[in-house]
């Protein structure tokens, strides 16, 4: 597929009129209820205010840790992470967690040490919000002061054009490589080259320049040496999902050329909603598929332009379809267009947490919810008073799903899935087959990973996870999970809470969970000024060792990050 021309006026002006309507009756999300003293806390064992601290100081020269038990001796190389640094600027503060502005942080492991340090992102937003001592733009949750001296056409091209100094480029998310150079990613297409030693930003690339995307996911999918990532490209007939493929860098005669230069279109597929297209947070890959799951939260496109006008968040152009049935599209990876497509009851979710194809099936783990109102979870207010909200820790948990894909369907009205060992169900529903999902474990699970390098896209045993249940007797819990027998081994210490569990495999390691699984540690309480690195052996599941560091000011919890040896730091 090459790259589409930009949305048309026409299709603009239909976009409007369908959604104007329901944007002016929209009801504003209503405000937490006012504590009483008599409020219960319905969680006692979770303090929420892990993420909401603001980083006061940058740690630009590393510093040494405390270590505990042994730093494996194999082990060295940069552990990057990515995710909310501070929730306010000057005397403003974000009302979304998704608007804090991006800090990175890097544990170097070497010869037995561990150092650390952390840096804010120097996005643009980041510099302007900084100059002007408070919050310029509109962010995904957060309405900022409007700018009298923009007009309404102005604020809507906005939305179309990542370019713009009104759009947000906020990356603060994840963090991965493109060849031998590392970026910070949020969901528009605008990423930051951070220097893998000092964290420094060194660059700023718009995708869009090289292919025509005004959205993408914040988790590409590293295949070999080249990066795949799904985006939201507009062609005349309307919005498609599609795969734009970064090939890894290629030396000419006399001249070089980088992976955003050799960027195309290799697939896709139009939008199921081609009015409110579907929201994904990442998307999956196997050796012949691409996997997109369009979930029935939808971003309205009539919406965000009245949002921009309205100088309204992102958050409110999201419409949630709890009738719709989430669609699951099989891309052809050899000819690029849809190759199956299957349906299952209405879910909403962020991760996926592996595929692969066995036997003319295909197998899709995911963490789901049973809708979106996770997202209304990870605004401050909310976070602030999780305590009091009953309902908090349902709204918050999500559990991991298996979908099994049956390739080549028999005729029966009987259960079309042939693997063994599932519970995992098929059937033909008039002209699509809906799939019914098994649980792949009985706990809330969170940010899920793998032994990435070895098993993306392939048959798999092991995935490792955060807890996602806030009413645990240790919400602070990182999880292994085995997908052939159902069980899983924890590990957690009081008042500590690991992020995002990210796998390291042993050198020629033999078996799937031969390595470690390294983890950043913050503490809750008063206990604010401290951020580790946890060590687990990843078979085992048992503490292998620790390094901690008092930090000069409170240490936020972070969310994504990607492990780098040594050499190829």
């Amino acid at each position: 597929m090459s790259s589409s021309p930009s949305i048309s006026k026409i299709y603009m002006i239909q976009l409007w009129t369908q959604d104007c309507l329901l944007w002016f009756v929209r009801v504003a999300m209503p405000l937490p209820a006012k504590k009483t003293p008599n409020d219960p806390n319905y969680y006692p064992n979770c303090d929420a205010n892990v993420w909401l601290r603001s980083c006061e100081r940058e740690l630009v020269e590393p510093i040494k840790g405390t270590i505990t038990g042994t730093i494996p001796p194999w082990l060295q190389g940069s552990l990057l992470r990515n995710g909310p640094g501070s929730i306010k600027v000057g005397k403003d503060f974000f009302d979304h967690l998704f608007d804090s502005s991006a800090l990175l942080h890097r544990f170097c492991i070497e010869n037995g040490g561990v150092s650390y340090q952390c840096r804010f992102l120097q996005s643009e937003v980041f510099k302007t919000n900084k100059a002007a001592n408070r919050i310029v733009l509109t962010e995904f949750g957060t309405t900022a002061v409007p700018d009298p001296c923009r007009t309404i056409f102005q604020r809507v091209a906005a939305i179309f054009n990542p370019k713009s100094k009104h759009t947000s480029d906020n990356s603060m998310i994840s963090v991965y490589p493109f060849g031998d150079e590392v970026y910070a990613f949020g969901e528009m297409p605008v990423i930051h080259r951070v220097n893998q030693t000092s964290l420094e930003t060194e660059g700023r690339v718009d995708v869009s320049d090289f292919v025509s995307i005004v959205h993408h996911t914040s988790h590409p999918h590293v295949v070999a040496k080249s990066v795949y990532n799904m985006a939201l490209s507009f062609f005349p007939t309307g919005p498609h999902h599609v795969i734009v493929h970064f090939p890894p860098k290629t030396q000419g005669v006399g001249e070089s050329s980088d992976m955003f230069t050799q960027a195309k279109i290799v697939a896709g597929i139009p939008a199921k909603w081609p009015l409110h297209p579907s929201y994904m947070h990442t998307f999956g890959v196997t050796d012949n598929y691409f996997i997109l799951v369009e979930q029935p939260l939808a971003v309205s496109i009539g919406g965000m332009l009245a949002a921009k006008v309205a100088n309204r968040p992102m958050a409110s152009c999201f419409r949630w379809y709890q009738h719709e049935k989430t669609r699951i599209n099989l891309i052809s990876r050899k000819t690029g267009n849809l190759a199956y497509k299957f349906c299952a009851d209405a879910f909403f979710y962020l991760h996926i947490i592996n595929q692969y194809e066995e036997s003319d099936h295909v197998v899709l783990d995911i963490c789901t919810y049973r809708d979106p109102a996770m997202l209304d979870c990870m605004y401050i207010s909310a976070m602030k008073n999780m305590q009091h909200n009953q309902r908090y820790a349902e709204m918050f948990r999500s559990k991991p799903l298996r979908f099994v894909l049956p390739l080549k369907p028999p005729k029966t009205h009987s259960n079309l899935v042939r693997l063994p060992n599932t519970k995992a169900e098929a059937y033909y529903l008039q002209d699509e087959i809906l799939v019914k999902p098994e649980k792949l474990a009985d706990l809330g699970c969170e940010t899920p990973r793998i032994n990435y390098d070895q098993y993306l896209g392939r048959k798999y045993r092991y995935f490792y996870a955060i807890s996602a249940d806030v009413d645990a007797p240790n919400p602070g819990t990182i999880i292994k999970v085995d997908t052939v027998t159902k069980t899983w081994k924890t590990w957690c210490e009081d008042n500590c809470y690991p992020s995002e569990p990210v796998f390291v495999p042993r050198p020629n390691s033999q078996f799937e969970d031969d390595g470690v699984v390294l983890a950043s540690m913050v503490w809750g309480g008063d206990d604010t000024n401290r951020v580790g690195l946890l060590i687990l052996d990843a078979a085992t599941f048992e503490e292998v060792g620790r390094a901690e560091f008092d930090t000069p000011g409170p240490a936020p919890k972070c969310l994504h990050g990607w492990f780098l040896p040594k050499d190829k730091v």
